[in-house]
């Protein structure tokens, strides 16, 4: 049984919130076992727990902060748009980036694949 519209966008707002505030465990807590996750898209997949681990690992000593723009849900799956802000002191990066995912019955998610570039990264100061 596919999981509800509720528990799915639940899974995304907890999602963009550890990836802002949270740490490598709070982010991997919301996968399921066996995620994949392709980020930013055309880069390798990280298919194991120590990847996606590594991968997350870098936000951890980051001041950031997330805000969900657009959440669309369609059967097990959810496209979203959101902005992450990280906090440079006198200046912020701010991008925002489009990220789809699949879920289990569980609203775990089973695979992620996340759209930007380096052309989505924007310096502007901190207010």
């Amino acid at each position: 049984m596919a999981p509800s519209s509720e528990a799915i966008r639940t899974t995304v707002e907890n999602y963009i919130r550890s990836v802002a505030k949270g740490t490598a465990d709070d982010v991997l807590a919301l996968y399921a076992p066996g995620a994949t996750v392709e980020d930013p898209v055309g880069t390798e997949p990280r298919t194991t727990e120590e990847a996606l681990r590594e991968f997350y690992g870098v936000i951890e000593p980051l001041t950031q902060t997330g805000e969900l723009l657009t959440l669309k849900i369609a059967a097990s799956n959810a496209a979203f748009l959101f902005r992450l802000t990280t906090h440079l002191g006198e200046q912020n990066l701010v991008m925002e980036v489009v990220d789809v995912m699949t879920f289990d019955d569980d609203a775990k998610i089973t695979s992620m694949k996340a759209y930007w570039s380096q052309d989505d990264m924007v310096t502007v100061p901190a207010s």
